[in-house]
Parts: C-alpha cells; structure tokens; sequence
C-alpha cells in the first residue's frame, strides 16, 4: 500500500530535517546545494524506510531523485507502486 502523500511529506520532512540538523524548506536543493552529500543520501533512505515501514531500492535510483522534498515524495510514491 502506497502511504498518503502528506505522510510521505512528513516523513521525508523529518528525515531530512535530521540529517542537515536544521528544518528543510520546501524549495531547497539538498544535494545540488551541497547540503548533504552521497552517503547521506543512503541515511536519507534508510531514515524514510523506517518511518514509512516501505523499502526504496536504491540501486535503480539516482541521487538526484532525493534532491527535494517534492521529488522525495515522488520517488517514494514511485517505488511503493513498483514502478
């Protein structure tokens, strides 16, 4: 079951929140900007998995999947429906 997309929001709001310790605005680049580099990335994943109860493969997925919380809930959204 794909989870709502708020709670996807939420989800990687938080996350992300906590990887650059500081709150993630909406329209900031994570990646591009710097803010968080590749192994983030993995942490990024990891942190979504666990407060979603969903597994993201990774190995069909390019970091610039995760650049934002729009594409983050994307990319989620995506995955969950196995595409």
């Amino acid at each position: 079951m794909v989870p709502n997309r708020n709670i996807i929001r939420n989800a990687a709001f938080e996350a992300a929140s906590e990887i650059v310790r500081q709150p993630v605005k909406d329209d900031v680049r994570l990646i591009s900007s710097g803010m968080i580099d590749s192994l983030s990335v993995l942490r990024l994943i990891t942190l979504i998995e666990k407060k979603l109860n969903v597994t993201i493969p990774t190995e069909t997925l390019q970091p610039e999947d995760f650049d934002d919380l729009d594409l983050i809930v994307q990319t989620v959204e995506r995955v969950a429906k196995g595409r």
